[in-house]
């Protein structure tokens, strides 16, 4: 989705160009910066992501390298607060509640700013300031097509970061067991779902695994992903409703069809008896679901890509005559374009905005921190290190991370990117096959920079045929989902499980009791909401 169809856009790009033009004119960006006269302090999130042999998030050599080459330069105090990344908004709340918001509040997903826009624990902004103040991070906003995403009911909240080729979730990648498929006669990964279900059947049936073959837990957030069993094309009235980072679409009817089958299966054997005792596959870095994989015990197991990726390496440590591949990234069904769809990222990184406490002072020192680390030369160094030391150069010139470097100057998870993430979503280095080659784990038994090079094409396919899309964004609060979004998550928690674990003939029956008593606790106000703001065009469009 390459930009918002609305009316609201095409007016803030025209706005937008003629703001940078203008602060071109005057003294504008890091030429004009001088020192604060008086010591001024930001505090700044980074995620805690609980890595086992990785440093401190917020006490690290990288926070004090900020600290010394653009905090002392210019008499700022920047301090890291981490934020645990399975428990996001508890934390913030935590602090908001407190009086210890911090200076610059960020995530990835939009109902959680907008709830703290909603909340007051933001300010607005002016963006004609900003541009003055960070030149380069706005250019980058207006070359992106982002201006249309910073306002809530109106008002300015938000600037935006970037995320490279967002429409195809290239970053994450799952492996399976090649080796256990040859056992049972596959010299491919399963490239339909027939062929899927005939092949762990039969992985089952020949005792390759002690347990069940694939990992399955309770979610922990409201993502559902059910994108691959929607029809095509997708009714834009009902993506509205329903499609969503904030709120479980537990009523939908691809939810209906995506837990009818993970029931289908449970059934089969694939999963274990006491799956609901287990974290989500995608949550926390140490679940079980990792835990078994790593162990030798589950056939599949995904995640983002980096040079270092310690579950990986840990698996090929216990297992080390297994061999792995990447999953196609095609169709539940059947392989093919006609057929698949998949969830593409928002076409940005973090929405970033700033505390309803933060100074005057505090507020331009934040978006001097943006627009400091947005330049080549510092953004280089807090990806990729030291030269000879972190990282060295290939015959392009282009930077090879030092797999094995536990030093000093050791980047944190996924170089640096939880505190790069203040710029962008990923690392970007050149072309494409560059960029991949940037993120493709080294050290291993197996290279996996061809698959995950095809992975990206795969999904651009998908893409380009138009089938790769995102949740709708609104460009007005939602007050219902702030209000039940917590309760509708606990009760998608029970009834997952329930509907998972029943007998295949109580289903019908026991969804259409759930999602009743979904409806009243909440969700029916939250669809009507949506619902009204999609009619009255404070909402983004699928695309076409």
């Amino acid at each position: 989705m390459k930009k918002i169809v609305s009316l609201l856009l095409a007016l803030s790009l025209i706005l937008g160009l003629g703001m940078l033009n203008a602060v071109a004119d005057e003294a504008a960006g890091m030429e004009a910066w001088q020192p604060f006269a008086e010591r001024v302090k930001i505090t700044v999130p980074v995620y805690d992501r609980s890595k086992a042999g990785y440093p401190a998030v917020d006490d690290n050599y990288w926070t004090k390298w900020i600290q010394s080459e653009f905090g002392d330069k210019y008499n700022i105090d920047v301090q890291y607060v981490a934020i645990p990344r399975g428990d996001v908004m508890f934390k913030y709340s935590t602090l908001i509640s407190a009086d210890e918001t911090p200076t610059i509040l960020m995530e990835y997903d939009y109902p959680k700013v907008a709830q703290w826009a909603n909340d007051g624990a933001m300010q607005v902004i002016d963006l004609n300031e900003f541009a003055k103040v960070a030149p380069t991070f706005y250019g980058k906003m207006v070359e992106n097509n982002q201006l249309g995403y910073t306002d809530i009911n109106g008002k300015t909240y938000f600037v935006l970061t970037e995320r490279p080729y967002y429409n195809t979730t290239y970053t994450y990648a799952t492996f399976v067991r090649m080796d256990w498929l040859r056992k049972v006669g596959y010299d491919h990964v399963p490239a339909s779902y027939e062929e899927q279900k005939d092949a762990i059947n039969k992985i089952i049936a020949a005792g390759l695994t002690d347990q069940a073959p694939i990992g399955l837990g309770i979610p922990t957030s409201a993502y559902i992903t059910n994108f691959a069993y929607r029809d095509i094309p997708v009714d834009e009235a009902e993506w509205a409703m329903h499609s969503s980072l904030g709120t479980p679409g537990f009523t939908w009817y691809p939810t209906e069809r995506m837990l009818k089958r993970l029931n289908d299966e449970y059934h089969m054997g694939w999963y274990s008896t006491e799956f609901d005792l287990e974290k989500d596959s995608r949550g926390a870095s140490t679940d079980q679901t990792q835990t078994d994989f790593i162990n030798g015990k589950t056939y599949q197991y995904g995640g983002y890509m980096a040079t270092n990726v310690a579950w990986l390496s840990a698996f090929y440590e216990n297992n080390p005559d297994a061999e792995l591949a990447i999953a196609s990234s095609y169709s539940v069904e059947e392989p093919g374009v006609a057929s698949a769809q998949i969830r593409a990222d928002n076409p940005f990184g973090m929405i970033v905005g700033f505390s309803n406490l933060a100074t005057p002072d505090q507020l331009k020192a934040a978006w001097m921190l943006m627009e400091w680390m947005i330049q080549d030369e510092n953004l280089f160094t807090l990806e990729n290190g030291v030269e000879g030391v972190t990282y060295n150069l290939d015959e392009n010139g282009l930077p090879v991370m030092v797999a094995d470097y536990a030093g000093e100057m050791m980047l944190n998870h996924n170089n640096n990117i939880d505190m790069a993430c203040l710029v962008h979503a990923s690392k970007k280095v050149g072309t494409i096959e560059q960029t991949i080659k940037q993120i493709t784990p080294v050290g291993l038994p197996q290279d996996f920079y061809d698959a995950l090079v095809q992975n990206y094409y795969q999904l651009k396919e998908i893409a380009d045929a138009g089938h790769a899309y995102s949740d709708p964004i609104f460009a007005v609060a939602i007050d219902s989902e702030s209000e039940y979004s917590a309760t509708l998550l606990s009760l998608y928690q029970e009834y997952y499980a329930k509907l998972i674990k029943c007998a295949p003939e109580e289903f019908d029956a026991l969804y259409a009791e759930y999602c009743k008593n979904f409806l009243e606790a909440g969700y029916q106000e939250i669809i009507d909401e949506r619902l009204a703001a999609y009619e009255a065009g404070n909402c983004t469009k699928l695309p076409k």
